[in-house]
């Protein structure tokens, strides 16, 4: 699926559903980028900081962040984007203060 594709729009259960699905979005864009499309240095900072700000979710937060993305990765058709929603708790420190 290319960005932004208007084929097929995804209907959200809640507004949370659709940052989360659009946050994700963003981060396998970048996760998949050459350097040609973007500087390595500016995708770190990214990267970091959305680990950093998923850091400062309460548990309650984080725990309903974790059910979305593991939602999202059951519905999930590409076996990559899957692993990578998989992976997204840990690799995204989620999981150091969930419940």
């Amino acid at each position: 699926m290319t960005c932004w594709e208007t084929t097929f729009m995804p209907v959200y259960s809640s507004l949370p559903h659709a940052l989360a699905a659009a946050l994700v979005d963003v981060l396998w864009f970048i996760e998949g980028s050459e350097d040609e499309q973007m500087d390595p240095d500016d995708a770190v900072k990214v990267l970091e900081g959305v680990a950093h700000v998923v850091s400062k979710l309460s548990s309650e937060q984080r725990s309903e962040l974790i059910g979305l993305l593991g939602t999202m990765a059951e519905a999930e058709s590409d076996s990559a984007r899957r692993e990578f929603l998989e992976g997204f708790p840990e690799d995204f420190g989620l999981l150091d203060d969930a419940v």
